[in-house]
């Protein structure tokens, strides 16, 4: 029987399991039950058949629905050419004595892909520039990590002295977490001190405590600190003169295999041009990829979107607990809500996906085993355990498939990119 087409995406069928196939399972069934039933008034294993029929019914009934339903729904779905994205739904399900078991399954196949116009996409290709002011500020960076610090006696902090502090601060109004740090510097009247430490520690000697209050803006980086006041205990160990190295070619040979100021310029245009140029790059593969969805209307299965933002979900959530957030906390999250959020863009990269996979077929794009073995070792060299470790885990975890795919989207969006030019 042909397959219902309820959307471009979805498929219904009718499956009828002949009578002797229902019947065959059940005897089996039985034979298993008889063997493990235990019912008083018979021995274990001589439990006559009769029995087992009348106590077991609906037991029988639904094992025999779990034995046979997926088996006979792949068959029929591979004899009309189907591919099911989703777990099939069954509906319908029609099971007597000595009549064949009838079900209706409804489930989501892939879309018909059509992509056209491809070939007309163009990205821009912004000019890579690096000034020699961009430059100097990158090595003045360098120079600032390289500075050395040196102690001061016999005198108070002025402008432009460090001092080397340890601070407690508790929150005025009692709302907050009590701040504590040892052995920090602050820089008296530098541009990124606060007023308040600069007028207090301003004039004060090795040794000296100061208690003064600071008022946080709404706006402070910090959260925690954002729009309270703290009061603070600090307590001066001591007064600091910084030294920068000078910018010669003995400062270049500090910084690794350089011989000369000249050498580290250079290799610092170039790791700025590089890293720009793959910014560049990245932003236009993104508009190309954009542009292609935009000009593709497809319907897609509710199953795939599920999936990405099963994705996308887990990606997030890992990211937040690298960043601190603890498992409670993370568990209290409206996941329901984290969900509805997703699904725009989860929808969006589904729709990508399988456009570039149409591309990669139209223009024979393949990933060689060269190139899965070298994402192996690299991930090997990463982890520090051996490439054959690495396979078995992939394999393990049916993550291979998963690597080529992605191999082949970065290809494919390659390709675009260049033929855009």
């Amino acid at each position: 029987m042909s397959p219902t087409e309820t959307s471009n995406t979805k498929r219904e069928i009718q499956v009828e399991i002949p009578v002797d196939e229902v019947n065959r399972e059940t005897e089996s069934l039985i034979q298993k039950y008889q063997k493990l039933a235990r019912i008083p008034g018979f021995r274990r294993g001589h439990v006559p058949a009769s029995i087992i029929r009348q106590r077991f019914a609906e037991d029988l009934k639904s094992d025999v629905v779990e034995a046979l339903v997926p088996r006979y729904f792949r068959k029929e779905a591979d004899k009309q050419g189907l591919i099911p994205v989703s777990q099939p739904q069954v509906t319908d399900l029609h099971l007597k004595d000595n009549e064949p078991l009838r079900f209706k399954a409804s489930f989501e196949v892939m879309p018909e892909v059509k992509v056209e116009g491809y070939k007309e996409l163009r990205a821009e290709k912004p000019e890579i520039t690096v000034t020699d002011e961009e430059v100097e500020q990158s090595l003045n960076g360098l120079r600032e990590q390289h500075a050395t610090y040196t102690s001061v006696e016999g005198r108070t902090l002025a402008d432009g002295d460090y001092a080397q502090v340890s601070l407690d601060g508790q929150p005025k109004d009692g709302d907050g977490k009590p701040v504590h740090m040892d052995d920090i510097m602050v820089e008296i009247a530098g541009k990124n001190t606060m007023p308040e430490f600069t007028e207090n520690l301003r004039g004060a000697s090795a040794g000296d405590e100061r208690v003064f209050d600071v008022v946080y803006a709404p706006d402070a980086a910090e959260q925690r600190l954002a729009g309270k006041t703290f009061t603070y205990t600090v307590r001066v160990q001591s007064i600091k003169q910084k030294s920068l190295p000078e910018l010669d070619d003995q400062f270049a040979t500090q910084l690794g295999e350089f011989k000369t100021l000249a050498e580290v310029r250079q290799r610092i245009r170039e790791g700025m041009e590089a890293e720009r140029k793959h910014t560049a790059e990245h932003e236009a593969k993104d508009k190309l990829v954009a542009e292609l969805v935009k000009r593709s209307e497809f319907e897609v299965p509710e199953a795939l979107v599920d999936r990405q933002i099963d994705v996308r979900l887990e990606r997030g959530l890992r990211a937040l607990a690298a960043q601190g957030m603890k498992a409670e906390d993370i568990k209290k999250m409206d996941l329901n809500r984290l969900r509805v959020g997703q699904r725009e863009q989860a929808l969006q990269e589904v729709k990508a996906s399988l456009l570039l996979d149409k591309i990669a077929e139209e223009e024979k794009i393949e990933v060689s085993d060269e190139e899965i073995n070298g994402e192996i070792d690299a991930l090997a060299r990463q982890s520090k355990q051996t490439p054959e470790a690495i396979r078995a885990r992939l394999t393990r975890d049916g993550a291979l498939d998963r690597i080529r795919n992605r191999i082949r989207s970065e290809k494919t969006l390659d390709f675009l990119y260049r033929q855009s030019a």
